[in-house]
Formats: C-alpha cells, sequence, structure tokens
C-alpha cells in the first residue's frame, strides 16, 4: 500500500471500505453539518445528527446544506445530545463521536464518564493530528496540541504509540519519530530530555514496534535534512521526520498553529485511547478542516 502523503488522499483511500456511522453531538452548526454532508457524499460516511430538530433544520437551511430528515435524532438539550451520542457509539451503533455546537468541557466529561463513557479505566487520553504544510513532502503526525498540559513518562509512552498507529494506518511502514526539544542534548537541567532518553531505547529494543525513535531533537534537526548534515548530529532521523512529539501543550500547540498560520497549513486530527475516534474541533474551525478530521476518524475507525 503507498503511503498517504496528504490529506486529501484519505476519502479516496476510504472509498474501498464501508460508510462509517458518525454520530455528532448537538449538530446545530452550519460548518459540522456541510463537513458531514460532504462526507456522507463522498461515499465515507452515514450521518446521525443529534440536536434539536427544528434548530439543525434552520442551521442547514440558512447555510444551503441539504440534509435528510430521516439522519435527525431530536434530544432536548446540549447535555441530552451528547449523552444520546455517548451511548450510540458506546453501544456499537455509531462508530464515531463527534463534537457540534457544544460545550467542550460538557462533551469530554461524558466521554470520560468511568460508567458511561467511552475511555477504559487506566488508558491515557491525547490528541493526535496529521499536518500537511506545502512545503514538506509528507504529513507529520504531531501529538499532544490539546488534551495532555505536560505529559509525564508514562503518558509521552502513549502519546507516543497512539501517533505510531495513526502513521501505520496511513502505510507508513517504519515511522520516524522525533522527540522535540529545544537541544540535541540530554541534560538534567532539562527533565523531558531524560524521558525522552529512556522512549529512545525502549524503541531501540523493539517496545514500540517496527520504527525509529530518536530525542531529544530540535525541529532542524527532526525536519531539515540541510541541517541535520550541517550540525553534523548522529540521529536515524536526519530531518525526515513522520512523528513530532512535544514536551508539553504549550509548545505543541504553539508550533502548529503557527504552521495554520503563516505555513498554509491544513490539518485533521483525533482524541485516541477511547475504545472509538473521538472528534473534538472549535466551534470556529473551518468547514474543511471538519471534514478532514471525519475522514481520519473514518480511516482509524478499526484501529
Amino acid at each position: 500500500m503507498q503511503p498517504i502523503t496528504r490529506l486529501n488522499q484519505i476519502p479516496e483511500r476510504l472509498k474501498q471500505d464501508a460508510p462509517r456511522r458518525i454520530a455528532v453531538a448537538a449538530a446545530e452548526d452550519a460548518n459540522t453539518l456541510g463537513a458531514v454532508v460532504r462526507a456522507v457524499n463522498d461515499g465515507f460516511a452515514e450521518a446521525i445528527l443529534i440536536g434539536d430538530r427544528r434548530a439543525i433544520e434552520q442551521t442547514a437551511s440558512a447555510a444551503g446544506i441539504h440534509i435528510n430528515p430521516a439522519w435527525i435524532v431530536d434530544a432536548g438539550d446540549h447535555a441530552c445530545a451528547v449523552a444520546c451520542a455517548v451511548q450510540m457509539v458506546r453501544t456499537g451503533k455509531a462508530d464515531v463521536l463527534m463534537k457540534g455546537l457544544v460545550n467542550t468541557d460538557l462533551f469530554l466529561k461524558a466521554v470520560l464518564n468511568t460508567e458511561t463513557g467511552l475511555l477504559p479505566k487506566g488508558r491515557v487520553m491525547s490528541y493526535v493530528c496529521a499536518v500537511e504544510v506545502p512545503d514538506y513532502p509528507k504529513l507529520m503526525f504531531i501529538t499532544d496540541t490539546a488534551v495532555l498540559p505536560f505529559p509525564d513518562l508514562n503518558q509521552k509512552e502513549a502519546m507516543l504509540r497512539y501517533a505510531l498507529s495513526m502513521a501505520r494506518r496511513f502505510g507508513i511502514a517504519e515511522p520516524k519519530v522525533a522527540l522535540i526539544s529545544a537541544s540535541e542534548k540530554v541534560s538534567p537541567n532539562f527533565p523531558n530530555s531524560i524521558d525522552y532518553a529512556l522512549l529512545s531505547k525502549m524503541a531501540e529494543r523493539g517496545q514500540f514496534g517496527k520504527c525509529l525513535v530518536d530525542g531529544p531533537l530540535d525541529i532542524f534537526l527532526a525536519c531539515d535534512p540541510a541541517s541535520a548534515a550541517i550540525k553534523g548530529v548522529p540521529t536515524p532521523i536526519a530531518g525526515q521526520a513522520d512523528v513530532l512529539l512535544f514536551p508539553s501543550l504549550e509548545a505543541c500547540n504553539a508550533f502548529y498553529k503557527g504552521l495554520m498560520l503563516f505555513a498554509g497549513g491544513e490539518l485533521a486530527g483525533m482524541i485516541c485511547g477511547p475504545d472509538k475516534p473521538v472528534v473534538v474541533m472549535s466551534r470556529s474551525e473551518s468547514e474543511n478542516s471538519k471534514y478532514y478530521c471525519i475522514a481520519l476518524s473514518c480511516l482509524m475507525a478499526d484501529e
């Protein structure tokens, strides 16, 4: 299988699979409705729109979006919509959970509920996104942009495993993982560099399967072959990273938003850890970004 190197290749890859059922909690949002309908029309998704029926229909009509009334599951308020969507995914009536026009805290509280939610006890929840930048020859899988503020070693290990799983699903047989820092030197003054050294050794011993993991590395050593050659640092990544793992949410979030704003980046992301893919995006995100997130979640639904 040829690796997927651009986000617009995901829908094409999905055409060979059965469509996935997307349960949207509080679906009365124009960009979300547009993205879901586009995914349905492209043949890789089926829509379950949960929320206020009248508001959903009015929002779709105002935006010129045609939806099938049979897709709508009427729910009295946002809390009910989220609970219904989570239950549908939990019981196998839907394959993917997606946030619509609802507060993120309310949405994630339902996902994390120990009795009725989707995250098994003891499992780490994290966020991985595939980012496309015009000047980079392949996709970058970046973690964690949204969930873990200051991940410890156990959480970094989970982040790494989730990112590797996604990269392999995209057809990358031996993902190259760069553990990002400000320097390539291991030092007790930078506690993350100690974690990185341990993760690199675990990878060397085969604990993550077939992959190359190295760190700490700065962005140049991770993503620029010329800089790697100039610096002369012996790293198997050598400026050709597939996966970038960051030491904190602040660093990762700022990096990916910089790519979006200044480098023409586009992304597809999802929460990893729950039993089924969970799509959480800002209510202000574009229809295009939400479409790619739906496509990614459909691709990852069997992982």
